[in-house]
């Protein structure tokens, strides 16, 4: 016992002062991109041709960040002239057609539903349902119950039975063989419930678009009320679409 609490005197307090303080990612992070709609027509194609996910709409110059899993190739093609990522992660969206952006999203908080508020603000309890995922999606939603991010002192927490929670966290393509348990998994946590997307791969298939195995989009399945772009998404994006949206 004293060579932990002397452990822990050594340490410190390491919790993020995050949202309080905003948070400065390293530069090789890719977060939210910006467009630039008056870059040369050639180059525009050129991105949208080398795109493997075709999250480039070449004529109405944007990108659609449920496609995207932030590669790059764009940006270096275009050598940031077309489109550019910044270190933003704050760009999680509550409705589906507001992916589709030149690098502006609407504040999460002016779309949040205030009853949602009411309901969960003070507690948010959910079941993580993992539909065929690589691990990368629900490892960055794991590290949030690690000290520095420390997501239950915001009242949220992963629980382990659907029946316990307030919504369900869904991660992966979901694959045919997990289609039904996810069902199941939503009809067993009881309403007034939440339902959060949370990848590339959850929100449009990701890489495995076209594949008649997966599912391209789970609001094609269930009324999806939050959707979190990236592959995967930083812990950062996780946790700032959480709070925006419920707190």
């Amino acid at each position: 016992m004293f060579n932990t609490l002397k452990n822990r005197f050594e340490q410190g307090y390491r919790t993020s002062a995050y949202p309080k303080e905003k948070i400065e990612l390293w530069r090789r992070y890719r977060g939210l991109p910006r467009v630039r709609k008056d870059a040369p027509g050639e180059m525009i194609t050129e991105c949208a041709e080398a795109c493997p996910q075709g999250a480039i709409d070449p004529d109405r110059k944007l990108l659609d960040m449920g496609r995207c899993v932030f590669c790059g190739n764009c940006e270096r093609l275009s050598k940031g002239e077309f489109i550019s990522f910044t270190r933003d992660f704050e760009f999680s969206v509550a409705e589906k057609e507001h992916l589709l952006t030149d690098g502006s999203v609407p504040a999460l908080a002016n779309h949040a539903k205030k009853h949602f508020k009411k309901l969960f603000g003070r507690s948010l309890q959910l079941r993580q349902v993992s539909a065929a995922g690589c691990n990368a999606c629900e490892a960055d939603l794991n590290v949030l119950a690690t000290p520095f991010f420390d997501l239950a002192r915001f009242g949220i927490n992963f629980v382990a039975s659907p029946r316990h929670a307030d919504g369900i966290v869904v991660t992966g393509p979901i694959s045919t063989n997990m289609k039904t348990a996810l069902l199941q998994t939503y009809e067993a946590t009881p309403a007034p419930k939440v339902v959060i997307a949370v990848g590339s791969c959850t929100l449009t298939g990701g890489p495995f678009r076209g594949s008649p195995e997966i599912t391209e989009g789970l609001d094609t399945l269930l009324p999806v009320d939050l959707y979190i772009p990236g592959c995967p998404p930083h812990p950062l994006t996780n946790l700032h679409a959480l709070l925006a949206y419920f707190k």
